[in-house]
């Protein structure tokens, strides 16, 4: 029998369109306007990438200071929308405020900000899946969103892409084309997510009491207390938490690492859009597979994948070898964040979702800071940026060796 989507499950996967488009640019346009605005300020190629990593690292700490607390806040009955909304226009201002600035330090500022309210409203958006969905229709639905997420994206992103790179011939600046771009992305981003604000319901939630804020944070404790009952849960955000550190400084620095390679900016640009359209067939493709033979199987095939993608990143000198590294993440990324997603929304319980989708959130949704930190400076200690990407794949081996473990303790595996 062929899959259908509910309504509601219709308008979750339509956010994950919305907020891919953010991601797109965050990959690909920001990184090279920054560039512009650095190499303008006299900074150089291995101090870019430096401050490109380390800003992204910020986002992720300062995601991971806040979600866990705010996530069990959203636990509380009618808060997880409430928070959605707050974190989610944080990030569509700071996406518009961003293609007006000249300076590279305060478009890293704002980036931060921007970035951290893309990153939170991912922590209330993934906790909504156990609203929307049943645990057997998991593992499908989370791949939807990320399939439809990587080829809808594509949409304001090509639009966006001409505008940067055609604006010249139309006597657009540089600044002018990018306040058009990021409007773009913006706007596209708020209207994906206004269906799933409005019919959204907080199905699983914990009683509402006077003291919301301070008992959010006792359960919190407990659950962390809690989670030396359920080693399965625990050495899975383990295991996450370095693997998709790398997958996600794979995505946030592979514009960057081409730039500060001298590669063509154009060839960057479409090469990566290009991984969004391998995407899509891609994580629907495993999906199905997963289903005949098992999640957790496709998810260590995924990571292992990683592994390899990021020991040939070491080699990475030319165009085509850019173009190659861009193929071969797409087959795999997609499938590597839906399929985390959805197992680790099946081993939860529904009523916490928001904290634990906190803890996840921890681990590396949306900006990696360990793996950008391990770039960054080993690129500014040895002066080789191929050996700073290639340290990532120690990341990928403890993630994989973690995980499989986590399986075999899983009561439910």
């Amino acid at each position: 029998m062929k899959f259908k989507l509910t309504a509601l499950e219709k308008k979750w996967v339509l956010y994950d369109v919305g907020n891919s488009a953010f991601t797109m640019l965050v990959a690909t346009i920001f990184p090279i306007y920054f560039n512009y605005l650095a190499e303008n300020a006299g900074i150089s190629n291995a101090n870019y990438l430096a401050y490109w990593g380390y800003a992204s690292s910020i986002c992720t700490l300062l995601v991971a200071l806040m979600g866990p607390t705010l996530g069990a806040i959203a636990d509380t009955k009618n808060f997880k929308k409430r928070i959605f909304k707050i974190v989610l226009f944080l990030g569509v201002a700071g996406c518009i405020l961003l293609g007006f600035l000249s300076s590279w330090l305060w478009f890293l500022v704002v980036f931060i900000l921007a970035k951290t309210g893309y990153s939170a409203s991912l922590v209330f958006y993934d906790a909504m899946l156990t609203d929307v969905t049943e645990p057997k229709r998991m593992d499908t639905v989370s791949s939807q969103g990320f399939a439809w997420g990587y080829i809808g994206s594509c949409i304001p992103f090509i639009a966006s892409l001409g505008i940067v790179l055609g604006g010249g011939s139309i006597g657009l600046t540089m600044q002018s084309s990018m306040v058009i771009a990021f409007l773009i992305i913006a706007i596209w981003w708020l209207l994906s997510a206004v269906p799933l604000l409005l019919s959204y319901e907080q199905k699983y939630y914990i009683a509402s009491t006077e003291h919301v804020i301070q008992n959010s944070f006792r359960r919190l404790g407990k659950t962390f207390r809690d989670m030396k009952k359920e080693p399965h849960i625990f050495l899975f955000l383990l295991a996450f938490f370095f693997y998709i550190d790398g997958v996600y400084t794979i995505i946030d620095m592979a514009t960057a690492y081409g730039q500060a390679l001298g590669l063509d900016s154009t060839g960057l640009l479409l090469a990566l859009l290009l991984t969004q359209i391998v995407a899509f067939p891609s994580v629907l493709l495993l999906n199905q597979i997963a289903k005949k033979i098992h999640a957790t199987t496709i998810l260590t095939l995924c990571i292992g994948a990683y592994l390899f993608i990021s020991v040939y990143a070491y080699g990475l000198h030319t165009q085509r070898d850019f173009w190659i590294l861009a193929v071969l993440v797409g087959m795999f990324q997609g499938s590597v964040q839906a399929l985390s997603r959805s197992y680790f929304g099946k081993i939860i319980p529904a009523e916490k979702s928001g904290e634990y989708f906190g803890l996840y959130d921890i681990c590396g949704k949306g900006a990696a800071i360990l793996g950008t930190s391990l770039v960054s400076v080993t690129t500014q200690l040895t002066g080789q940026m191929n050996l700073g990407v290639s340290m990532i794949s120690i990341l990928f081996v403890i993630g994989l060796l973690l995980f499989r473990k986590a399986i075999k303790l899983n009561p439910a595996k």
